[in-house]
Protein backbone atom coordinates (compact mmCIF):
# COMPACT_ATOMS: atom_id res chain seq x y z
CA UNK A 1 0.00 0.00 0.00
CA UNK A 2 1.42 3.40 -1.01
CA UNK A 3 1.84 5.96 1.78
CA UNK A 4 -0.04 9.17 0.91
CA UNK A 5 1.95 12.35 0.30
CA UNK A 6 1.58 14.48 3.43
CA UNK A 7 1.73 18.27 3.65
CA UNK A 8 1.71 20.24 6.91
CA UNK A 9 0.93 23.99 6.69
CA UNK A 10 1.41 26.44 9.55
CA UNK A 11 1.27 29.84 7.89
CA UNK A 12 2.01 31.98 10.97
CA UNK A 13 2.70 34.95 11.03
CA UNK A 14 0.17 34.95 8.18
CA UNK A 15 -3.21 33.25 7.96
CA UNK A 16 -3.58 30.36 5.55
CA UNK A 17 -6.24 32.24 3.58
CA UNK A 18 -3.85 35.20 3.25
CA UNK A 19 -1.31 33.03 1.42
CA UNK A 20 -3.17 30.21 -0.32
CA UNK A 21 -6.20 30.70 -2.56
CA UNK A 22 -8.85 28.01 -2.82
CA UNK A 23 -7.22 26.91 -6.07
CA UNK A 24 -3.82 26.54 -4.41
CA UNK A 25 -5.28 24.44 -1.61
CA UNK A 26 -7.20 22.28 -4.10
CA UNK A 27 -3.96 21.59 -6.00
CA UNK A 28 -2.15 20.67 -2.78
CA UNK A 29 -4.98 18.37 -1.65
CA UNK A 30 -4.82 16.65 -5.02
CA UNK A 31 -1.32 15.52 -4.03
CA UNK A 32 -2.39 13.82 -0.79
CA UNK A 33 -3.21 14.71 2.81
CA UNK A 34 -3.02 18.38 3.80
CA UNK A 35 -3.08 19.41 7.47
CA UNK A 36 -3.63 23.12 8.17
CA UNK A 37 -2.58 24.35 11.61
CA UNK A 38 -3.72 27.87 12.53
CA UNK A 39 -2.21 29.98 15.30
CA UNK A 40 1.34 30.48 16.52
CA UNK A 41 1.67 27.54 18.93
CA UNK A 42 2.76 24.01 18.03
CA UNK A 43 2.64 21.44 20.81
CA UNK A 44 4.82 18.32 20.95
CA UNK A 45 1.66 16.30 20.35
CA UNK A 46 0.87 18.34 17.23
CA UNK A 47 4.43 17.83 16.03
CA UNK A 48 4.39 14.06 16.50
CA UNK A 49 1.00 13.66 14.91
CA UNK A 50 1.31 15.98 11.91
CA UNK A 51 4.88 17.18 11.29
CA UNK A 52 6.94 14.05 12.01
CA UNK A 53 5.27 11.98 9.25
CA UNK A 54 5.03 14.85 6.73
CA UNK A 55 6.75 14.98 3.34
CA UNK A 56 6.49 18.78 3.28
CA UNK A 57 6.29 21.07 6.30
CA UNK A 58 5.72 24.82 6.28
CA UNK A 59 6.21 27.25 9.15
CA UNK A 60 8.69 29.18 11.27
CA UNK A 61 8.42 26.95 14.33
CA UNK A 62 11.59 25.53 15.87
CA UNK A 63 13.14 22.63 13.98
CA UNK A 64 16.35 21.61 15.80
CA UNK A 65 18.24 18.48 14.77
CA UNK A 66 16.40 16.41 17.38
CA UNK A 67 13.06 17.21 15.80
CA UNK A 68 14.32 16.87 12.25
CA UNK A 69 15.62 13.39 13.07
CA UNK A 70 12.05 12.37 13.86
CA UNK A 71 10.82 13.56 10.46
CA UNK A 72 11.34 10.30 8.59
CA UNK A 73 9.77 11.42 5.29
CA UNK A 74 10.60 15.12 5.17
CA UNK A 75 11.72 16.30 1.73
CA UNK A 76 11.40 20.06 2.17
CA UNK A 77 10.75 22.64 4.86
CA UNK A 78 9.13 25.85 3.61
CA UNK A 79 9.69 29.08 5.52
CA UNK A 80 6.33 30.81 5.94
CA UNK A 81 7.79 34.24 6.77
CA UNK A 82 9.99 34.93 3.77
CA UNK A 83 13.58 35.11 4.97
CA UNK A 84 15.83 32.23 5.96
CA UNK A 85 15.52 32.29 9.75
CA UNK A 86 17.67 30.65 12.47
CA UNK A 87 14.75 28.42 13.48
CA UNK A 88 16.03 25.28 11.78
CA UNK A 89 19.20 23.19 11.89
CA UNK A 90 20.44 23.82 8.36
CA UNK A 91 23.42 21.52 8.75
CA UNK A 92 21.15 18.56 9.49
CA UNK A 93 18.99 19.46 6.47
CA UNK A 94 21.97 19.64 4.13
CA UNK A 95 23.36 16.34 5.41
CA UNK A 96 20.02 14.54 5.04
CA UNK A 97 18.81 15.95 1.72
CA UNK A 98 16.06 18.15 3.18
CA UNK A 99 15.61 21.32 1.16
CA UNK A 100 14.79 24.55 2.98
CA UNK A 101 12.74 26.91 0.81
CA UNK A 102 11.77 30.57 0.98
CA UNK A 103 9.37 32.53 -1.22
CA UNK A 104 10.97 35.86 -0.26
CA UNK A 105 11.42 36.77 -3.93
CA UNK A 106 7.73 37.72 -4.17
CA UNK A 107 8.29 40.75 -1.93
CA UNK A 108 10.93 42.31 -4.19
CA UNK A 109 8.69 44.19 -6.64
CA UNK A 110 6.27 45.77 -4.11
CA UNK A 111 9.13 46.81 -1.82
CA UNK A 112 11.04 48.25 -4.79
CA UNK A 113 7.97 50.21 -5.80
CA UNK A 114 7.53 51.83 -2.39
CA UNK A 115 11.30 52.39 -2.26
CA UNK A 116 11.14 54.47 -5.43
CA UNK A 117 8.21 56.46 -4.05
CA UNK A 118 10.00 57.12 -0.77
CA UNK A 119 13.16 58.23 -2.58
CA UNK A 120 11.27 60.84 -4.61
CA UNK A 121 9.39 61.95 -1.50
CA UNK A 122 12.55 62.19 0.58
CA UNK A 123 14.49 64.08 -2.08
CA UNK A 124 11.72 66.50 -2.93
CA UNK A 125 10.27 66.92 0.57
CA UNK A 126 6.70 65.99 -0.31
CA UNK A 127 5.72 64.60 3.10
CA UNK A 128 7.57 67.40 4.91
CA UNK A 129 5.78 70.04 2.81
CA UNK A 130 2.44 68.45 3.62
CA UNK A 131 3.21 68.54 7.36
CA UNK A 132 4.32 72.19 7.21
CA UNK A 133 1.27 73.25 5.22
CA UNK A 134 -1.10 71.59 7.69
CA UNK A 135 0.68 73.54 10.44
CA UNK A 136 0.50 76.82 8.50
CA UNK A 137 4.30 76.99 8.21
CA UNK A 138 4.76 76.35 4.50
CA UNK A 139 7.02 78.21 2.10
CA UNK A 140 6.44 78.65 -1.62
CA UNK A 141 8.42 78.27 -4.81
CA UNK A 142 12.21 78.32 -4.57
CA UNK A 143 12.10 78.96 -0.83
CA UNK A 144 10.43 75.58 -0.38
CA UNK A 145 13.06 73.83 -2.52
CA UNK A 146 16.37 75.14 -1.17
CA UNK A 147 17.40 71.65 0.02
CA UNK A 148 15.57 69.64 -2.66
CA UNK A 149 17.52 66.75 -4.16
CA UNK A 150 16.05 65.41 -7.44
CA UNK A 151 16.33 61.74 -8.29
CA UNK A 152 16.63 62.59 -11.97
CA UNK A 153 20.29 62.23 -13.00
CA UNK A 154 21.29 61.56 -9.38
CA UNK A 155 24.05 59.18 -8.38
CA UNK A 156 22.53 56.15 -6.68
CA UNK A 157 24.17 53.55 -4.46
CA UNK A 158 22.73 50.12 -3.71
CA UNK A 159 23.88 48.27 -0.59
CA UNK A 160 23.04 44.68 -1.43
CA UNK A 161 22.29 43.17 -4.82
CA UNK A 162 19.72 40.45 -4.26
CA UNK A 163 16.14 40.12 -5.49
CA UNK A 164 15.10 43.51 -4.13
CA UNK A 165 17.93 45.40 -5.80
CA UNK A 166 17.27 43.70 -9.12
CA UNK A 167 13.58 44.60 -8.91
CA UNK A 168 14.47 48.20 -8.11
CA UNK A 169 16.88 48.63 -11.03
CA UNK A 170 14.29 48.93 -13.86
CA UNK A 171 12.40 51.50 -11.76
CA UNK A 172 15.53 53.61 -11.30
CA UNK A 173 16.82 53.40 -14.86
CA UNK A 174 14.42 56.08 -16.26
CA UNK A 175 15.82 58.51 -13.67
CA UNK A 176 19.54 57.80 -13.74
CA UNK A 177 22.18 55.66 -15.38
CA UNK A 178 24.71 56.16 -12.60
CA UNK A 179 24.14 53.28 -10.18
CA UNK A 180 26.86 51.89 -7.92
CA UNK A 181 26.54 48.58 -6.09
CA UNK A 182 28.24 47.18 -3.01
CA UNK A 183 27.67 43.50 -2.28
CA UNK A 184 30.52 41.23 -1.15
CA UNK A 185 28.42 38.13 -1.88
CA UNK A 186 27.89 38.94 -5.57
CA UNK A 187 30.61 38.83 -8.27
CA UNK A 188 31.43 42.01 -10.15
CA UNK A 189 30.42 40.29 -13.40
CA UNK A 190 26.73 40.09 -12.42
CA UNK A 191 26.69 43.69 -11.26
CA UNK A 192 28.29 44.88 -14.49
CA UNK A 193 25.92 42.77 -16.61
CA UNK A 194 23.05 44.64 -14.93
CA UNK A 195 24.54 47.93 -16.12
CA UNK A 196 25.87 48.98 -12.71
CA UNK A 197 29.31 49.67 -11.28
CA UNK A 198 30.66 47.42 -8.50
CA UNK A 199 32.26 49.58 -5.81
CA UNK A 200 33.56 49.49 -2.25
CA UNK A 201 31.15 50.36 0.55
CA UNK A 202 32.93 53.65 1.23
CA UNK A 203 32.56 54.69 -2.43
CA UNK A 204 28.83 53.88 -2.51
CA UNK A 205 28.29 55.94 0.64
CA UNK A 206 30.54 58.89 -0.22
CA UNK A 207 29.52 59.43 -3.84
CA UNK A 208 25.78 58.69 -3.80
CA UNK A 209 22.94 61.19 -3.56
CA UNK A 210 20.57 58.34 -2.72
CA UNK A 211 21.65 55.19 -0.87
CA UNK A 212 19.27 52.23 -0.86
CA UNK A 213 19.96 49.71 1.94
CA UNK A 214 18.75 46.39 0.53
CA UNK A 215 21.02 43.85 2.25
CA UNK A 216 19.71 41.08 4.49
CA UNK A 217 21.15 40.87 7.99
CA UNK A 218 23.83 38.23 8.56
CA UNK A 219 26.37 37.28 11.20
CA UNK A 220 28.86 39.40 9.22
CA UNK A 221 27.02 42.70 8.77
CA UNK A 222 24.81 43.41 11.80
CA UNK A 223 25.02 47.13 12.55
CA UNK A 224 27.71 47.74 9.92
CA UNK A 225 26.11 51.01 8.82
CA UNK A 226 26.99 53.17 11.81
CA UNK A 227 28.04 56.70 12.75
CA UNK A 228 31.21 56.46 10.68
CA UNK A 229 29.27 55.29 7.63
CA UNK A 230 26.73 58.10 7.92
CA UNK A 231 29.51 60.68 8.30
CA UNK A 232 30.93 59.37 5.02
CA UNK A 233 27.75 60.27 3.15
CA UNK A 234 27.20 63.57 1.35
CA UNK A 235 25.61 66.37 3.32
CA UNK A 236 21.84 66.06 2.83
CA UNK A 237 22.05 62.69 1.04
CA UNK A 238 19.05 60.37 1.26
CA UNK A 239 19.18 56.95 2.94
CA UNK A 240 16.41 54.43 2.17
CA UNK A 241 16.28 51.48 4.60
CA UNK A 242 14.15 48.77 3.00
CA UNK A 243 15.61 45.42 4.07
CA UNK A 244 16.20 44.81 7.79
CA UNK A 245 16.76 47.27 10.63
CA UNK A 246 19.59 45.21 12.13
CA UNK A 247 22.00 46.09 9.31
CA UNK A 248 22.20 49.65 10.66
CA UNK A 249 23.07 51.07 14.05
CA UNK A 250 19.63 52.57 14.56
CA UNK A 251 20.54 55.18 17.21
CA UNK A 252 23.42 56.36 15.01
CA UNK A 253 21.08 56.63 12.04
CA UNK A 254 18.53 58.64 14.02
CA UNK A 255 21.27 60.95 15.29
CA UNK A 256 22.50 61.56 11.74
CA UNK A 257 18.97 62.39 10.62
CA UNK A 258 18.28 64.63 13.62
CA UNK A 259 21.48 66.59 12.98
CA UNK A 260 20.46 67.23 9.37
CA UNK A 261 23.50 65.34 8.10
CA UNK A 262 21.31 62.95 6.09
CA UNK A 263 17.66 62.36 5.33
CA UNK A 264 16.21 58.94 6.06
CA UNK A 265 13.21 56.86 5.04
CA UNK A 266 12.69 53.50 6.71
CA UNK A 267 10.15 50.72 6.40
CA UNK A 268 11.75 48.59 9.13
CA UNK A 269 12.54 49.01 12.82
CA UNK A 270 14.59 47.13 15.45
CA UNK A 271 11.46 46.23 17.44
CA UNK A 272 8.03 45.95 15.84
CA UNK A 273 5.41 47.16 16.58
CA UNK A 274 7.24 50.39 17.41
CA UNK A 275 6.59 51.62 20.95
CA UNK A 276 4.46 54.75 21.30
CA UNK A 277 7.33 56.58 23.01
CA UNK A 278 10.09 55.38 20.66
CA UNK A 279 12.37 58.32 19.76
CA UNK A 280 12.07 57.49 16.07
CA UNK A 281 8.57 58.98 16.09
CA UNK A 282 9.90 62.42 16.95
CA UNK A 283 13.08 62.42 14.88
CA UNK A 284 13.16 65.08 12.13
CA UNK A 285 14.32 64.46 8.55
CA UNK A 286 12.85 60.96 8.49
CA UNK A 287 9.91 59.32 6.70
CA UNK A 288 8.38 56.42 8.62
CA UNK A 289 6.58 53.43 7.07
CA UNK A 290 5.25 50.69 9.40
CA UNK A 291 6.81 47.69 7.62
CA UNK A 292 4.06 47.83 5.01
CA UNK A 293 6.11 47.85 1.83
CA UNK A 294 5.75 44.21 0.84
CA UNK A 295 2.71 42.58 2.42
CA UNK A 296 -0.21 43.03 0.02
CA UNK A 297 -2.88 40.55 -1.02
CA UNK A 298 -1.34 40.08 -4.46
CA UNK A 299 2.10 39.52 -2.94
CA UNK A 300 0.94 36.93 -0.44
CA UNK A 301 -1.02 35.15 -3.17
CA UNK A 302 2.17 35.10 -5.25
CA UNK A 303 3.88 33.47 -2.27
CA UNK A 304 1.17 30.79 -2.19
CA UNK A 305 1.49 30.23 -5.93
CA UNK A 306 5.28 29.84 -5.67
CA UNK A 307 5.09 27.39 -2.78
CA UNK A 308 2.32 25.38 -4.44
CA UNK A 309 4.25 25.07 -7.70
CA UNK A 310 7.39 23.83 -5.95
CA UNK A 311 5.51 21.34 -3.76
CA UNK A 312 3.96 19.90 -6.93
CA UNK A 313 7.45 19.46 -8.41
CA UNK A 314 8.79 17.82 -5.24
CA UNK A 315 5.82 15.45 -5.16
CA UNK A 316 6.80 14.34 -8.69
CA UNK A 317 10.36 13.69 -7.59
CA UNK A 318 11.71 16.89 -9.19
CA UNK A 319 13.70 19.74 -7.62
CA UNK A 320 11.98 23.02 -6.68
CA UNK A 321 12.28 25.69 -9.36
CA UNK A 322 10.42 28.78 -8.09
CA UNK A 323 11.31 29.41 -4.44
CA UNK A 324 14.77 30.25 -3.18
CA UNK A 325 16.68 27.27 -1.82
CA UNK A 326 18.96 27.66 1.21
CA UNK A 327 22.64 27.28 0.38
CA UNK A 328 25.17 25.65 2.74
CA UNK A 329 27.64 28.53 2.40
CA UNK A 330 25.19 31.26 3.46
CA UNK A 331 22.03 29.93 5.14
CA UNK A 332 23.53 29.59 8.61
CA UNK A 333 24.82 33.18 8.47
CA UNK A 334 21.43 34.88 8.11
CA UNK A 335 20.13 36.57 11.25
CA UNK A 336 16.68 37.87 10.28
CA UNK A 337 13.93 37.79 12.86
CA UNK A 338 10.30 36.94 12.02
CA UNK A 339 8.09 39.81 10.92
CA UNK A 340 5.36 40.75 13.39
CA UNK A 341 1.85 40.71 11.94
CA UNK A 342 0.63 43.12 14.64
Amino acid sequence: MTTPFRIFIMAHPRLVEDVFTDDHLARLRALGDVVIHEGDALTDEDFERHVAPADIAMGIFDMPAERLARCRNLKAFVNSEGNFLPNIDYRHCFEHGIRVLSASHVFAEPVAEIGLAMAIDLGRGITEADRLMREGKEEYGFAANRTARPLMRARVGLIGFGDLARALLPLLKPFTSTIDVYDPWVPALLIEQAGCRPVALETALAESDFVFVLAGVTSDNAGFLDKRAFETMKQGACLLLLSRAAVVNFPDMLAAAASGRIRVATDVFPVEPVAADDPVRGTPNIILSPHQAGAMESTLNAMGASITADIELIARGLPPAVCKVAQPETAMRFRSMPVSKS
